[in-house]
């Protein structure tokens, strides 16, 4: 009987083994068939090594391996002979109509479906430094949780207020120019905000007035009043600015108009610290010092739409997701320490974890489903935090005192903080936004909407 090694002397790998070779040793043999060598696979041998622990290599996942390993073993070896790799077995009628599939498809299935769950792919995993990127000193900030003294511009300058003065610091550049400095010394620079195009600050004061500046020419534009007290809290949607005041009033002015007042929204009983609207600009989300989280639709300011008053302190951070329309995230005070995840359609509390310190402020990232909270004592620190399974990714500490204010880069991958310390710190919090999954979204969009068109003209 030939082996391998005859078939291998073949001079030309298309010759069939009955061809007659030149050589003298096979010039009288006459072969009717071929059968291939096995001695290299040892079926008993791979059953040892799937089956004995101490042969299996240890890893990440040790348990799924073991249990994979056993599934294979059982697909594999489960039905041989114990003797004998060729043997006569009895003739196996074929399966009847609808009869389940025989054990050894399902333990394929089996298989497959551990292997789809453990997924194979290397996995990525994002380092996300402890330490800030750069410090830079606020001799002034104002230590009050209830203004908000900081925002980063999508031209990339960062306004900040120190007791009466506005900088604006270029973060390109790492210039730095004075905007304004109220002439009173109790007027205190309240609040500040962008635009959405950078192109205007509007900057609330203790004065009950809402100042706007042409970011560019340092030039102010116009002055809104209607508030009877200090203006803490401020929120662009389009031409439209909200501002919330220590009068417990939210007023909606439209910025362009000759006539600027659009509503007076009266319906907290303290100070309103936080306010903020949707990114599509259909709700407006208010909190304040009376616990209270307030939700009003843009379109009817008269009245706030839901109520929510599941906090039990302030309610100034806010944060809207990106990447769903109805989902808010908002925090209490020091009271209440509870990071709150609302749907705003019907007011359902869809999460809530007890951070253990006051929250201050909430960010979320603007390429994936994670978000960064700033918190006062005892930390004082910074939490990033997976969404919706809320597990903490890391914990940023450095400030000595309440991080009262979060601003996030233009590309959505650094935040900064100003905390009551006199410091403001730079953070990596976020990854870069990756161009391959928009890209393949953008694909498969296009595709779909191909497949919907298609369809229609037929």
């Amino acid at each position: 009987v030939s082996t391998l090694s005859t078939w291998a002397s073949c001079k030309s790998p298309y010759k069939s083994p009955l061809t007659p070779s030149q050589s003298p040793s096979s010039r009288n043999s006459d072969y009717d068939r071929f059968i291939p060598c096995r001695k290299s696979l040892d079926f008993d041998l791979a059953h040892f090594n799937l089956t004995h622990k101490e042969n299996v290599q240890a890893s990440v996942d040790d348990e799924s391996s073991v249990v994979y390993n056993q599934n294979l073993a059982t697909s594999l070896f489960d039905d041989r002979p114990t003797k004998g790799i060729f043997c006569m077995s009895p003739a196996k009628s074929p399966p009847a109509p609808g009869s389940p599939p025989p054990r050894q498809n399902q333990n394929l299935r089996v298989l497959y479906a551990q292997n789809k769950s453990r997924n194979f792919r290397s996995r990525t995993h994002r380092i996300i430094p402890h330490t800030p990127e750069r410090i830079l000193d606020a001799p002034e900030l104002l230590d009050d949780y209830y203004l908000n003294l900081l925002d980063w511009s999508s031209n990339n300058i960062l306004a900040v207020a120190l007791n009466q003065t506005v900088y604006l610091w270029n973060a390109e550049t790492g210039a730095i120019q004075q905007l304004h400095t109220t002439p009173e010394e109790e007027n205190i620079i309240t609040s500040v905000s962008w635009s959405a195009d950078g192109a205007t600050l509007a900057v609330g004061t203790n004065h009950t007035d809402v100042q706007l500046w042409d970011g560019s020419a340092a030039k102010l534009v116009r002055t809104l009043r209607g508030h009877r007290s200090r203006i803490g809290a401020l929120s662009w949607n389009g031409s439209m600015l909200a501002s919330g005041s220590r009068d417990a009033t939210v007023i909606v002015q439209d910025t362009r108009a000759e006539q600027p007042l659009i509503s007076q929204c009266i319906a907290h009983t303290q100070e309103v610290c936080g306010l903020r609207w949707s990114s599509d600009g259909g709700q407006l989300a208010s909190g304040g010092n009376d616990n209270l989280l307030n939700l009003w639709d843009a379109q009817r300011l008269e009245r706030p739409r839901l109520v929510l008053r599941e906090h039990t302190a302030a309610v100034k951070a806010l944060g809207w997701s990106p990447h769903q329309p109805n989902l808010l995230a908002s925090g209490g005070g020091t009271q209440d320490r509870t990071l709150r995840f609302w749907n705003t359609a019907s007011g359902a509390c869809l999460n809530c974890i007890d951070t253990k310190s006051q929250v201050c402020a909430v960010m979320w990232s603007r390429h994936s489903s994670e978000l960064v909270t700033s918190h006062g004592f005892s930390e004082n620190q910074l939490s990033i935090w997976k969404y919706p399974n809320l597990k903490k990714i890391a914990e940023l500490t450095g400030h000595t005192s309440r991080v009262l204010h979060l601003a996030m880069s233009p590309d959505g991958q650094t935040v900064v903080s100003a905390a009551g310390d006199e410091t403001i710190r730079f953070w990596k919090c976020f990854a870069a936004e990756d161009k391959r999954i928009r890209h393949q979204q953008s694909v498969s969009s296009f595709s779909a909407l191909s497949a919907d068109l298609a369809m229609s003209i037929r």
